[in-house]
């Protein structure tokens, strides 16, 4: 096992950009839109969330490079009762952002559940994915049915 060599690539940007869904029932989504949560600002907090862990990526998968994160954006919207939450992280380094962008995700998406499992257990969180990618040797990828 080992980290892959990227030794010999060169810096260039790279961004990607990926989804979570967080599933919360009407009960927790009537919650969250009265702005009621027991914790306090959900949605803001799992933005806060996010973009630390696409800081900390590195610390939490074990073969991940440590990067430097130039940008990392999430927004959390309440869509029905649904949370969508969509995370864009950008480097200029050796490797690409496709991990610190799915970890945000999954992060501010955990933050949620974290926040509202008071209210209910039955929240769902995922799918967790991959929407776009640019930059790096194999170039641009785009989910089929991502959103724009």
């Amino acid at each position: 096992m080992s980290m892959a060599d990227v030794s010999g690539k060169r810096i260039t940007v790279r961004e990607a950009r990926a989804e979570a869904i967080v599933r919360l029932g009407p009960e927790a989504a009537a919650v969250l839109a009265a702005g009621t949560a027991p914790k306090g600002d959900v949605l803001g907090t799992a933005r806060l969330a996010g973009i630390l862990a696409a800081k900390k990526t590195a610390e939490l998968i074990p073969l991940c490079h440590p990067i430097p994160v130039d940008h990392a954006g999430v927004e959390a919207v309440l869509e029905g009762s649904d949370v969508r939450i969509i995370t864009s992280v950008r480097t200029r380094a050796p490797t690409g952002v496709e991990m610190e962008a799915m970890t945000a995700a999954a992060v501010a998406a955990l933050t949620v559940y974290d926040m509202l499992k008071s209210v209910s257990k039955g929240i769902v969180v995922g799918p967790v994915r991959l929407l776009s990618k640019s930059g790096g040797r194999s170039g641009d990828w785009r989910a089929a049915d991502g959103p724009d």
